[in-house]
C-alpha cells in the first residue's frame, strides 16, 4: 500500500479495515478512501485537537449504540489525555442524542471496560 494509505497509518495511528478492504477491491478505492481518512484525522491549525476529535466520534459511537467502536475509541482516548469526566460528558452527551435506552445499553460494556483501563 502506498500514497494515501501509508500516509493514513501515520496520521490515524493504524491503518482502517475499510481502507484494506477497498484496496483489495481497487486501488483508486483504497486511495481515495485513504484521503478521506486523512483529511478527517489530520491536525489542522486552530482545528480541533485529537482529543477532541475521538471525543466526537466516541459520543457517535454511544449514540449508535455501538459498544465495539466505543470500546475501541477508549483506548485511544486513553492515549490523548481525555479524562474520566470528559469521558463521562460525552457518554451523556450520547444519552441526550441517541436516547436513554442507547446510554443504558452502552453503559453496561462501556463503564467496566474504562475501570479496566485505568479511568
Amino acid at each position: 500500500m502506498t500514497g494515501n494509505t501509508e500516509e493514513v497509518k501515520q496520521v490515524k495511528g493504524s491503518m482502517p479495515k475499510a481502507i484494506k478492504m477497498a484496496k483489495e477491491m481497487d486501488d483508486d478505492f483504497g486511495q481515495g478512501l485513504a484521503g478521506f481518512y486523512k483529511a478527517i484525522w489530520k491536525d489542522r491549525e486552530d482545528g480541533l485537537s485529537m482529543k477532541n476529535k475521538h471525543l466526537m466520534v466516541f459520543a457517535i459511537a454511544c449514540s449508535k449504540n455501538n459498544t465495539n467502536s466505543a470500546k475501541k475509541i477508549l483506548v485511544k482516548l486513553k492515549k490523548h489525555g481525555a479524562t474520566r469526566a470528559e469521558v463521562l460528558d460525552a457518554m451523556m452527551m450520547a444519552a441526550w442524542t441517541g436516547g436513554i435506552q442507547n446510554f443504558t445499553d452502552i453503559s453496561t460494556d462501556v463503564l467496566p471496560e474504562m475501570d479496566k483501563l485505568g479511568y
